[in-house]
């Protein structure tokens, strides 16, 4: 007969905190002689007591509960959330709606308290039982200023700024506390940044010109006008962004770098902010880091089985340098965060070293470049060879110092992943060459080499077929027969608002260095020989994986050609 299983009791509130050293057990014992009194929640009394402050109670009621909890006063509003919780129902159960996404109908719901399921029920019969209510712990008190916030403001980019037309602005409270949600241009900023995570924007562009400010969104690669705003409102907005990135509102003349986290549509996103000085007042440039987005499952990149295979075959080999080269906005983090998310263990010490740490990652020791304190990625590497790592992260390898110290560490049983700035897989070879990479150092240290571009995806909705010419045939290397090959155009209609594209996706070169390569290297080969040495054991380049995504409908010619150079395959 077997053993009854153990249940595992859970800890109650009070002891939790006590265990915790937040709380004594004198002011439980309070907090019990007033519950009995009016039958509130302890954890309610507690804070009302001023024993312990409503953050750590939200976030120890969730580990205990196993129920997330939410910083609201980091909370940019969803009106689809907000539309579907009327103010007098989150009044009354003392909620507040956090996000809604129409695609998986899940409701996001702050409550005071996340386990009372006669309230979720309710939530249920106002809202339908389609949508799947994911209930978040939250204080009281952060709910209540919530709802005198969020209700009864407008909270539209179109409605705030009708609002700012017709009334008049206190500019000097744009950096209060308390109430700002009554200010437009508080909820305006808000706004904008929240429409630019729902458009999936990489960057935004705040770019004051003579008579006007213009913003642009970085959607898809390419920046797109938004809107055009009068040049009144700068000098508000450009307040409220420094005072929400901590900036210094007072310097204009010197650019200044910030960050700020804010949840936008239920999860945590965060900005790089950087002010710089222009003739016409301070450009400001926002960089929209999603940490949902960065975290892609290797086999989720959308490389076919062969790349795949090849990046499997290249992480499994414990020691050598792996490089990712391409442009800026190239998805090269994203490669290298999959990479080490696959590689990723309680048996692996990974440690990186970036310039700066945009993404936090759990079980990854993260380190930022800092000049100031001489930490640069020489330096840097040269420390964390001394924390026992099994793989190393380097951001980038930038000049002959850091190239000497990445290959070091590659040479002592070390696997080190970088980035480098060249044009191609093969290209790499060359450039550390450059750098001053001896050969005889390069042989037998390089794993292997990932290139990588980003280029949009046809729309699904409004893509068309045609049938391709010669010229087409030609450059998708097949050979021309009349009306024989039908490729994809892009449109344009409201779901892609009208651009014919919709997503982006990484086209890769993946070339794994074997003997015949390390050969070619030690000898000093030229970039033709080198390239007719990896083609003849099976290497694609980039253009290959481009004209792949042509011929399945993925993209366009025209998409392809805008990222990389074709005019090669027409001679």
């Amino acid at each position: 007969m077997n053993a009854p299983a153990v249940i595992k009791k859970k800890k109650r509130l009070g002891e939790e905190l006590i265990e915790k050293g937040l709380v004594t057990y004198d002011q439980v014992e309070i907090a019990l002689t007033e519950q009995k009194k009016n039958y509130r929640l302890i954890g309610e009394i507690l804070v009302s007591l001023g024993f312990v402050s409503e953050s750590i109670m939200r976030d120890v009621l969730g580990k205990i509960l196993g129920i997330g909890s939410v910083d609201l006063s980091t909370v940019i509003p969803d009106q689809g959330a907000l539309a579907l919780i009327p103010k007098e129902i989150a009044d009354r159960h003392t909620i507040i709606p956090v996000s809604y996404d129409e695609k998986s109908q899940q409701l996001k719901i702050a409550m005071k308290n996340a386990s009372d399921l006669m309230v979720q029920d309710r939530i249920h019969a106002l809202v339908g039982r389609k949508i799947d209510i994911i209930p978040l712990v939250a204080g009281v008190g952060e709910i209540k200023k919530s709802i005198d916030q969020f209700y009864g403001y407008e909270l539209s980019v179109d409605g705030i700024l009708h609002e700012i037309e017709t009334g008049e602005i206190d500019y000097k409270s744009l950096d209060a506390i308390d109430d700002e949600y009554s200010q437009p241009l508080v909820r305006l900023v808000d706004a904008i940044l929240a429409d630019a995570v729902k458009r999936e924007a990489s960057d935004i562009h705040f770019e004051p010109e003579d008579g006007f400010l213009r913003l642009r969104y970085r959607i898809d690669g390419v920046l797109r006008q938004i809107r055009s705003l009068h040049k009144d409102y700068w000098s508000a907005i450009v307040v409220r962004l420094k005072v929400m990135s901590n900036m210094n509102i007072a310097e204009t003349r010197i650019p200044q770098d910030g960050r700020l986290s804010l949840q936008v549509q239920g999860h945590r996103v965060d900005f790089r902010v950087s002010a710089q000085p222009t003739t016409h007042g301070e450009n400001i440039v926002l960089r929209v880091l999603d940490r949902a987005k960065v975290i892609v499952p290797l086999d989720k990149l959308g490389v076919n089985e062969d790349t795949l295979s090849t990046l499997r075959l290249m992480m499994a080999r414990p020691e050598g340098i792996i490089l990712v080269t391409g442009p800026t906005g190239s998805g090269k983090t994203t490669t290298l965060y999959s990479m080490l998310n696959y590689v990723k263990s309680e048996q692996v010490n990974i440690m990186t070293l970036e310039d700066p740490v945009e993404y936090p990652v759990d079980m990854i020791r993260q380190t930022s470049v800092n000049e100031v304190a001489r930490m640069d990625f020489a330096n840097g590497i040269r420390s964390m060879m001394r924390q026992d790592p099994d793989i190393i992260l380097v951001g980038e390898i930038r000049d002959e110092d850091t190239a000497d110290m990445a290959f070091r560490a590659a040479m002592t049983g070390h696997q080190v992943l970088s980035t480098l700035h060249t044009n191609s897989a093969i290209g790499a070879i060359p450039r550390l060459l450059d750098i001053g990479v001896l050969p005889d150092i390069m042989t037998g240290n390089i794993i292997g080499i990932i290139s990588q571009r980003l280029i949009r995806l046809l729309c699904p909705s409004c893509k068309s077929p045609r049938d391709a010419d010669e010229v087409d045939s030609k450059l998708l290397g097949v050979e021309y027969v009349n009306e024989s090959l039908t490729i994809y155009e892009a449109n344009g209609c409201p779901s892609c608002d009208n651009t014919g594209y919709k997503g982006r996706v990484a086209i890769i070169e993946a070339l794994r260095i074997d003997n015949q390569l390390d050969e070619q290297i030690a000898k000093r080969a030229t970039l033709g020989e080198l390239r007719a040495c990896a083609k003849s054991t099976g290497y694609k380049t980039l253009a290959d994986d481009a004209i792949r995504r042509v011929l399945d409908g993925e993209t366009t010619l025209q998409e392809v050609a805008r990222v990389i150079d074709l005019t090669q395959r027409l001679i």
